[in-house]
């Protein structure tokens, strides 16, 4: 932990801002935006590629270009081969490049790998989504360990709401280095629903236009096999029940995941899967459900903020906020269990305007100027520390 403030009063602030898959990606384009776009900030763009296709998706969307791609992916990797390679790798460039501090997001194996990296070479680390937790280190499998691991690294905690706060003081972290900013995924989230595109959108199957339409996800280690067996039976029987219901899953590419939900849904009518969207497709269709079905973390946050209803995938969620704000519902993946609250949502106007009209507790938007001017006062810059982000007021 950093006591003290650092003075840098007559030189620019070179940032390390390191990242390997889409979501990481996602919630910190709006952060590498907003600070090359101040006088006092050098960032530096480091992506380990730890997935490659989707991540190199998501930056072409927003016209980002690294000025260091590790490329470290290869077929059948393991943990333990990314975390080595990131340490390994980041371990010489942070030697080469001399960052002021390095900006990690989330919980992958690059969040740990670039935060050990760092203190090895004793640079300061910002952990942007600082202090979630579930609870339990096995579940989500292996991002609550992540997380945790680096939040034992991080100088600074950037955290996306009060409770994530209260997490890490529990955890005897200083109230000095927590700063409650919001989630940046809210700022990546407006972006794409304003973003232009090039040429036309997605474009819905015929028999599902006029549909009201579930958006579902579902990719996660833990529910892979039977879990996600009983979640495409779950989607059969509630297409089965309303005719006037469409389903859209963009399919991972994850072999595990195809194959699984190729057998039990392709053919289904009104069951539409597709390949992964990019980012803006995705906050277009998100806009355009009725209601989500997912275990993603990003997309819990995203669709409260348009008052879509979300119904979560997991049996314990780092992301209890939304949960206690009425904005989302666990219901794990038990066929019967996702039938029952997915069809109260779409037969009850009661019950889905008591969950849209919910107040989203993750985010208005101004995450990354919080971000930014934290990492002012931190580096001495700014006398004032900023205000903490409050769900549902405007405090700016």
């Amino acid at each position: 932990m950093v006591d003290r403030k650092i003075r840098m009063a007559n030189k620019k602030i070179k940032l390390a801002i390191v990242f390997g898959t889409r979501p990481e990606a996602i919630k910190l384009i709006p952060v590498i935006q907003n600070l090359s776009g101040d006088p006092h900030f050098q960032p530096v763009t480091i992506v380990t590629a730890q997935h490659r296709e989707m991540l190199d998706q998501v930056l072409k969307t927003f016209n980002i270009r690294p000025q260091h791609d590790m490329g470290i992916m290869k077929p059948d990797q393991t943990l333990a081969d990314v975390v080595s390679q990131c340490v390994g790798g980041l371990d010489r460039l942070f030697k080469k490049i001399k960052p002021d501090a390095v900006l990690v997001q989330g919980d992958t194996a690059t969040t740990f790998a670039s935060s050990l990296a760092a203190y090895y070479n004793r640079i300061p680390v910002g952990h942007v989504e600082a202090g979630l937790r579930s609870g339990d280190r096995w579940q989500p499998f292996p991002e609550e360990m992540n997380r945790k691991l680096t939040g034992a690294l991080a100088d600074w905690h950037f955290t996306p709401t009060p409770l994530a706060s209260e997490n890490l003081l529990a955890e005897a972290v200083s109230s000095k280095a927590i700063f409650v900013t919001g989630n940046t995924v809210i700022d990546a989230f407006q972006l794409a629903l304003q973003a232009r595109r090039n040429g036309q959108g997605i474009g819905l199957p015929e028999n599902l236009s006029s549909k009201r339409l579930i958006l579902v996800t579902t990719h996660r280690r833990e529910n892979l096999g039977e879990p996600m067996k009983s979640i495409c039976r779950a989607l059969r029987e509630i297409v089965t029940r309303f005719s006037d219901v469409g389903v859209v899953l963009p399919v991972h590419l994850n072999p595990g995941v195809r194959q699984v939900v190729y057998p039990l849904l392709s053919g289904l009518e009104r069951v539409w899967l597709t390949d992964p969207l990019d980012y803006l497709d995705t906050a277009r269709m998100i806009q355009r459900s009725t209601l989500v079905i997912t275990d993603s973390g990003g997309i819990q946050e995203e669709a409260p903020s348009l008052g879509k209803p979300v119904l979560v995938l997991r049996n314990k969620t780092e992301r209890p906020e939304g949960i206690i704000a009425g904005t989302a519902r666990l219901v794990g993946t038990s066929e019967p269990r996702i039938v029952c609250e997915a069809s109260r949502l779409l037969s009850s106007a009661d019950h889905y305007q008591a969950m849209a009209k919910a107040v989203n507790p993750y985010g208005d938007g101004r995450a990354t100027i919080r971000i930014r001017e934290c990492l002012l006062y931190v580096f001495g810059k700014r006398k004032r520390r900023p205000r903490d982000f409050v769900a549902g007021a405007n405090i700016e």
